[in-house]
């Protein structure tokens, strides 16, 4: 079949759905190792970043991303010949059609999600934030049951109460951090990190990312529909909104306004911006040439490495905790993953199977769902 010639492309002579894997697993490691050492690294000229100019500024460079691709894209089904002003006008046309208002609401909540990890990761260790953001699975199905009125195999329950379990295991203290066990030490600049403060950072983050993305399925199904990267800048048009008015001008306007909007800004902080954006353009690769479990596979390396990372670099404590915990969430996570087993009587079907997508990003979602409807992954390809 012509999908799966994409599958067996190599570079340097892996396959692409390998090297997409490996590179979306060490980008999502890298990802939470970079934001959270730019909560902690040494003040550049005494001075923090505010966090809402990166989540601002990880919005226009996604925004930046999807147009230049949207632009290809389009002059690439316009055919040759096509005028400059033709090709704007037609993906103007497509970004701003009659229904992509409804897009704004998955958008503001992915910009708030956003702006919450940057707390999670600022209160907790990398590796403990890798294995808490797990619960998106658990808040993505309960959303998908509530919502979109579906149904879960009794494997995926006991997998999502495995998930819980995992979690809370982590979280279980050891008693060696202090006399409050709310405090940690910060692994560079010995600052106090909150611990409370980022599990709900990170628990209120996992639930957003839940609702955005089942919200954003159940929009998606009622509205017209256009290839993948005009979606992904609709998306990130309408998150530019929140993150500049809530984020830079009414949470930090006065502060930012005193110390400018890029203070505190090293490579540092431009590089956890740009993994940040470009993220979503590595899920498409893994859900394009792999698969969404190859994806969730890259997920559990992420969390290993994270882990290992975290040790070497940071001094992470080891915890028996800690470690059975990670054992147990990344079993659920594969668990959660596996497709149900068939009785031999009845026939197979694909197109009739859900998987639950287990999304993580407005790319994901977007290139999740141009994979399932036949017109739309016909534009897009």
């Amino acid at each position: 079949m012509a999908v799966d010639a994409p599958r067996r492309t190599t570079i340097a002579g892996f396959p692409l759905s390998y090297v997409s894997l490996g590179t979306l697993a060490v980008q999502n490691a890298a990802l939470i190792l970079v934001m959270h050492y730019s909560r902690i690294m040494p003040l550049v000229d005494n001075k923090r970043y505010y966090t809402s100019t990166a989540v601002f500024l990880n919005e226009v460079l996604k925004l930046s991303i999807a147009l230049v691709i949207a632009l290809y894209d389009t002059a690439s089904n316009m055919g040759p010949g096509v005028s400059s002003s033709e090709l704007v006008s037609t993906l103007a046309t497509q970004v701003f059609s009659g229904d992509s208002w409804k897009l704004a609401i998955p958008a503001a909540l992915y910009t708030f999600q956003n702006s919450l990890q940057y707390i999670a990761v600022s209160n907790l260790d990398a590796a403990t934030f890798q294995v808490t953001y797990q619960l998106k699975i658990l808040t993505t199905a309960l959303f998908s049951v509530t919502m979109l009125k579906r149904s879960l195999t009794t494997k995926k329950w006991v997998s999502l109460v495995l998930l819980m379990v995992g979690v809370a295991v982590v979280q279980i203290p050891t008693g060696s951090s202090g006399d409050d066990p709310k405090k940690t030490t910060r692994d560079v600049s010995h600052a106090e990190m909150n611990k409370s403060v980022g599990l709900v950072a990170v628990t209120v983050a996992c639930a957003i990312s839940g609702l955005a993305g089942v919200y954003f399925e159940k929009v998606l199904k009622d509205s017209t529909q256009v290839t993948l990267w005009v979606r992904n800048v609709q998306l990130s048009f309408y998150s530019l909104f929140p993150a500049l008015f809530l984020g830079v001008i009414i949470k930090d306007g006065a502060a930012i306004s005193h110390d400018g909007f890029f203070t505190g800004y090293n490579w540092v902080v431009w590089t956890a911006i740009t993994f940040q954006a470009v993220g979503g353009l590595l899920v498409a690769l893994v859900v394009n040439y792999a698969d969404n479990i190859a994806k969730n596979f890259a997920t559990s390396i992420s969390i290993i490495i994270s882990f290992v990372v975290s040790v070497w670099i940071f001094d992470f404590s080891i915890t028996i905790n800690f470690l059975l915990g990670m054992v147990i969430v990344l079993y659920a996570t594969y668990l959660y993953s596996s497709p149900d087993r068939r009785p031999s009587s009845m026939p197979s079907n694909p197109t009739a199977e859900y998987r639950e997508p287990n999304v993580d990003t407005d790319e994901e979602r977007a290139f999740y769902d141009s994979e399932r409807t036949p017109a739309l992954a016909e534009k897009a390809s």
